[in-house]
């Protein structure tokens, strides 16, 4: 931890936190939700963003005691030296990555004193290659073999060079140009590439592919699928692809690709929107104004997220709220609901960023962690998850804390009255009545129809989701998840626990290709089975 304990409970808030948590604040006491000025000293504000916490287990005494352990681990100043090139992607005594972290420096391109100047410096210089890219597709000076301007673009990639880019552009479509498309292929399954191939106009389509490493094994194999399928109808694919990868990879080709954009060692894939990983695609979909919005709105909150107060710090306070929840009162999932169509995919990046980061079970020394770290997240919008899982959420065994997302306003302003009200204020009440639901509960003399409350939520809520309220909240869950990691002081930063799968994938490979040699081997055994005709 940043003060040099292995453990939460080995500091004194945490021993604190403790003994709060074993009779947390009740929801369902009578004006539990309005005594006190509760619902309006509940509130920490951003510039676009309102978090509303008064529907969590929480008192003044518990965020009192999670400012002092936010203050013991050091969180504000630990994210401060993250900012500033500090080299935290690694488990001490350990062979491990060994990077700095420098996301938010894709983004730290409008102070004229960035935290990291050389790494904000190499963001404005891609910046820069993009809008020059972006203005030759728009001229047509890059266009196709007949001068045709390309008007669709291929994202091929798989998790955090798919997950993050496909949630951010489906969070914006309404702002996306009407003579632009863009697709995603990410899955090995042929049918994925399949799919997206048979939809497109493929001699008005660039090809943007994406991994870091550029070794890749699904994203080299959908890559070829598509190369393949641009030679078939007599285009060269070197004209429609485009790398995005790192410096010096197999990928880093310009005899292979039409142009070459650079993410570096210190950019984790799933915190890698705001890089050329995000920017070339979302430039392409939305204009390059729009995507400096973005940018703008993850900017500012990289800045709140260095405010020492917690109820001023709105990333730090969403994730302190989780660690009580998850660490001290014992909730293992997390649902993070989003009223706003617009972010149905934004759950699932989620999904990735913070199960990839903080699903760890050994601290910064290597040593096996004495207390929860992550929690599993899910999610899917409201109000259709009203009519799906909601039932557990209110009355089944298991309690599960809620993250709502909404908004005031709709994107597109298309909208009726029926029965009174609109159909973005009947969202809006819905968000509203399930977060004051699963709150306070509900007594009957029948048990089916009773609800037994205290069940924690939050609500962030904006204006309307605009380019730059998207970045905002990006970066909010991305601090969010950065500080929850070193609270439980692991390495948020990298992902080991996807090479096993990798590496047995490749022996089974192996066994399909070169022949079942090692027939005791279990590789080949299981293959045998798996491979036996009929049922």
């Amino acid at each position: 931890m940043g003060n040099g304990k292995s453990g939460i409970f080995d500091t004194e808030a945490g021993r604190c936190l403790q003994q709060l948590a074993r009779q947390p604040y009740d929801l369902t006491a009578p004006e539990s939700l309005t005594s006190g000025g509760r619902l309006e000293k509940y509130v920490c504000r951003s510039d676009s963003l309102r978090l509303l916490y008064s529907t969590q287990r929480v008192t003044d005494q518990v965020i009192d005691a999670l400012q002092e352990l936010a203050d013991e681990c050091c969180l504000v100043e630990q994210f401060r030296q993250m900012r500033r090139g500090a080299v935290l992607n690694r488990i001490d005594g350990w062979p491990s990555e060994n990077r700095q972290v420098l996301h938010t420096s894709c983004r730290d391109i409008f102070s004229s004193s960035p935290a990291e100047p050389s790494a904000a410096a190499q963001a404005k210089d891609n910046l820069s290659q993009l809008k020059d890219f972006l203005g030759d597709l728009e001229t047509g000076r890059i266009s196709n073999a007949l001068g045709e301007k390309f008007d669709t673009l291929i994202h091929v990639g798989i998790g955090g060079s798919d997950l993050g880019p496909r949630a951010i552009y489906e969070s914006l479509r309404a702002f996306g140009r009407s003579d632009r498309k863009v697709y995603f292929i990410s899955n090995v399954d042929p049918d994925d590439a399949a799919a997206v191939l048979e939809q497109v106009n493929l001699a008005t389509s660039l090809v943007v592919i994406v991994s870091k490493s550029g070794t890749t094994m699904e994203t080299l194999a959908n890559e070829q699928i598509v190369r393949e399928v641009l030679r078939r109808a007599d285009l060269d694919p070197r004209n429609h692809c485009v790398a995005i990868t790192g410096e010096g990879s197999p990928m880093d080709n310009l005899a292979c690709y039409l142009r070459s954009f650079h993410m570096y060692d210190f950019i984790g894939g799933r915190f890698s929107i705001t890089s050329m990983v995000g920017m070339v695609t979302l430039g392409f979909a939305l204009g390059y104004e729009k995507i400096l919005d973005f940018l703008q709105g993850a900017a500012e909150i990289d800045l709140l997220a260095e405010e020492p107060d917690i109820r001023s710090n709105l990333p730090l306070l969403l994730a302190m709220l989780g660690v009580w929840n998850h660490t001290f009162l014992g909730y293992p999932t997390l649902a993070v609901l989003p009223y706003c169509q617009a972010l149905h995919r934004f759950p699932a990046h989620l999904q990735q960023c913070d199960m990839e980061s903080n699903g760890k079970s050994i601290d910064r020394l290597g040593r096996k962690l004495t207390h929860q770290s992550g929690p599993i997240l899910w999610g899917e919008p409201g109000t259709n998850g009203q009519h799906a899982f909601f039932q557990l959420l209110h009355q089944g065994t298991e309690i599960v804390p809620v993250e709502f997302i909404g908004f005031l306003q709709s994107q597109r302003g298309i909208d009726v009255e029926v029965s009174g009200t609109l159909s973005q204020q009947k969202l809006v009440a819905n968000l509203l009545a399930q977060s004051v639901a699963l709150a306070t509960g509900k007594q009957d003399e029948n048990p089916n129809r009773r609800f037994p409350g205290n069940r924690p939520s939050l609500l962030l809520i904006a204006e309307r989701l605009t380019p730059a309220v998207m970045g905002a909240l990006l970066a909010v869950y991305e601090a969010k998840i950065v500080f929850q990691g070193f609270t439980w002081n692991i390495n948020s930063f990298d992902q080991e626990g996807v090479q096993l799968g990798k590496v047995l994938a490749t022996r089974f490979l192996i066994c399909m290709t070169e022949g079942q040699k090692r027939h005791d081997s279990l590789e080949s055994k299981l293959l045998q089975i798996v491979l036996e005709k009929g049922c």
